[in-house]
């Protein structure tokens, strides 16, 4: 080896060229032909898989059916599993898993019971599924004992409450995962399920990931428009209802689909109000629209405005397009009397000014230049670019604004969030989700923790119309001073424990339990307070009908608060008690709770092997897959590394060649 080495430099170097490569670059599978998985005799093909997704709005409230069949297309036995997203603010509270013409039922147990139960239904040869949280908006199905050429459907079912803002109701349903960035640490073992990673397998093209989509739209009011942003659908009225599908039929799952609604301009709610009694409690779902009149522009400080964008790479394709138009149409827009800077960040931090400077005209066309010269690479080093943004002293008399633009693509959120926390002080934090598949998650409690609101940005053609909207709360005043008055003739226990501050168009949403009935005329109090004045709405809490679902969303609610407390300095095991209680009354999966079910018969026999297989997510529309190795890991070390390592490698072999060369010379 060491002779053929000595007298091949050139094919040592690319031999070994290949060999980092093959070692440092992830696997890209093409499910076209099955995604690789590896076996113990090499590798074999995945199950196949088909979603099929029907949304039941009524009022406020969305129940969501999510069926996922997996499909054994080998000749082995199989567990099959599958990493997915759901809204972050879902309540996961059925699981069934359907098996020819019958079906079994899920039960809610603590996490590590449920696995327990799951792992000895896989030993024993049962057909079992096990669906685990593992961030608020991220999940993953496991299906065991699939048999040869059998087809095993689950279906997943969660409530949601619609998101409403500037008189338009939607929601959102996420299809794909843009892969997570791990900054320098691996995931906690509590977060991670044993047998998938934080970032699923990517495939780069699929036959089986398609998806189906019914939507019965209930509104109780006259809609003016009913309309998907980024899929062609049908749609058809009756009595009231509108009923929306995907134009073709089926779709591919690589980028989220979103549904909106704007009632007629004469039934535009101001109020909405929603109860469930269960077990003698009622629970409440409160919406109040402050009105415009209240917020009109007054006096404002001038601001310091800083924009934090991201150009790692995962932001690769469309995706750094639409983060690129949407900070210069900011820049566009700023008065003359504000401050500015630019932070861009992928491996490293790198802002435009040492400090905040004033926005004349040379330094906006500087801001400009820098910012259509951007270029995405490396990895999604964040905590350092917000550490800068939030540290910078800032100007007295002057109001901070931070405009964090960004797909959210890390895995370190809590401690994104801690900073915030800590650092915040009296600047306000506007996050701005870009790509076809944000991590919404992180979009919205980074802008809750910082007192401001998240915008998601999903297409070239709507930079300018959401980014005008947010800019015109940037300048309009916020609510503040929220006071929510409750009847005293009962206990109320509801959340947030503390209204936060609004914008122009933003609702007043509150979810609450109480102790008893409310007596005839008992109502809730809402009053704020903006520049302009101050304003309230009353809400009475006598209900006629009953709204199922609202005790989960309360529930969950519940949960996200709690859980909240914990990242603030609050007691570990009490949070987890409160949450475990919680999400086991209301059969709900969280942090700490998971849904298991079980068949009684085993059907695989004892002796016979069981093949591991996962189910591959598609790349987010518009990226590439190139930009998955810089997301996905800390692509620029690994590089680095492969380097170094090439170089040594090739000093080692041809040091014996290159020495005896050398002395050659000497002698000549």
């Amino acid at each position: 080896m060491q002779r053929f080495i000595g007298t091949n430099p050139a094919l040592c170097f690319t031999t070994i060229l290949i060999l980092t490569l093959l070692l440092t670059k992830p696997v890209v599978a093409d499910v076209q032909t099955g995604l690789l998985v590896p076996a113990a005799d090499g590798y074999t093909t995945a199950p196949l898989l088909n979603t099929d997704v029907n949304i039941q709005v009524n009022g406020l409230v969305a129940r969501v059916s999510v069926m996922q069949e997996f499909e054994n297309d080998s000749a082995d036995w199989v567990e099959g599993s599958y990493v997915f997203p759901l809204p972050d603010t879902a309540a996961v509270d059925h699981l069934r898993m359907y098996i020819g013409d019958r079906f079994i039922e899920g039960e809610i147990r603590e996490k590590a019971e449920a696995r327990r139960e799951y792992e000895a239904a896989r030993a024993s040869g049962k057909r079992t599924s096990l669906v685990e949280q593992q961030h608020a908006n991220l999940f993953t199905t496991a299906v065991a004992n699939i048999a040869p050429g059998e087809k095993v459907i689950i279906e997943i079912e969660y409530l949601e409450e619609l998101h409403y803002d500037s008189g338009m109701f939607s929601l959102r349903y996420p299809m794909t995962v843009t892969p997570r960035y791990s900054p320098g640490h691996a995931p906690t073992e509590e977060a991670l399920p044993d047998s998938l990673p934080m970032t699923p397998p990517m495939a780069s093209a699929t036959q089986g990931q398609r998806i189906s989509l019914l939507a019965n739209v209930n509104a109780g009011m006259p809609l003016e428009i009913v309309a998907s942003r980024y899929h062609p659908v049908n749609v058809a009225e009756a009595n009231g209802i509108y009923l929306v599908s995907l134009a073709g039929g089926q779709a591919p799952m690589d980028h989220d689909f979103e549904l909106l609604w704007r009632p007629v301009p004469a039934a535009v709610p101001r109020a909405m109000a929603f109860a469930e009694t269960i077990n003698g409690e009622p629970h409440y779902l409160l919406m109040v629209v402050p009105p415009q009149s209240s917020l009109v522009s007054g006096a404002m400080l001038p601001r310091e405005m800083i924009f934090i964008i991201d150009t790692s790479g995962s932001m690769h394709g469309v995706s750094i397009q639409q983060a690129k138009e949407a900070l210069l149409s900011v820049l566009d827009d700023l008065d003359s009397g504000d401050k500015f800077n630019v932070i861009e960040f992928n491996s490293t931090t790198r802002p435009l000014f040492p400090a905040s400077v004033p926005a004349n005209a040379g330094n906006i066309d500087a801001a400009g230049r820098f910012v259509r010269a951007l270029n995405s690479e490396g990895g999604t080093e964040m905590y350092p670019a917000l550490d800068f943004a939030l540290r910078t002293p800032g100007f007295d008399n002057y109001l901070r604004q931070i405009i964090f633009i960004t797909d959210g693509a890390v895995d370190n959120e809590e401690g994104l969030f801690s900073l915030i926390d800590a650092r915040l002080r009296g600047a306000r934090l506007f996050t701005v989700g870009i790509g076809s598949a944000p991590n919404s998650w992180f979009m919205r409690k980074a802008a809750e923790a910082g007192r401001g609101t998240f915008t998601t940005i999903s297409a070239l053609h709507e930079v300018g119309e959401k980014m005008d909207r947010l800019f015109r709360k940037l300048e309009n005043p916020q609510v503040t001073d929220i006071e929510v008055q409750w009847p005293g003739s009962v206990l109320i226990d509801s959340y947030p424990g503390i209204a936060p501050d609004l914008y122009l168009g933003e609702p007043i949403s509150i979810r609450a339990r109480a102790s008893g009935p409310a007596r005839p005329g008992d109502v809730v109090r809402i009053a704020g307070n903006s520049i302009s004045g101050a304003w309230s709405s009353e809400l009475p809490l006598v209900f006629n009908t009953q709204s199922t679902g609202i005790g989960a969303l309360w529930a969950r609610a519940r949960i996200s608060e709690l859980l909240d407390q914990q990242r603030r300095g609050g007691d570990v095991q009490q949070t987890r008690a409160a949450v475990v209680e919680t999400a086991l009354a209301h059969h709900l999966v969280s942090k700490y709770t998971s849904l298991v079910a079980v068949d009684k018969t085993a059907a695989r026999a004892a002796g016979e092997p069981l093949a591991g297989k996962a189910v591959g997510n598609l790349p987010p529309r518009g990226s590439t897959m190139a930009a998955f190795a810089a997301t996905a890991t800390n692509a620029e070390q690994l590089r680095l590394s492969g380097i170094a390592c090439l170089l040594l490698a090739l000093m080692l072999l041809l040091g014996p060649g290159l020495r005896r060369r050398t002395s050659y010379g000497s002698l000549a």
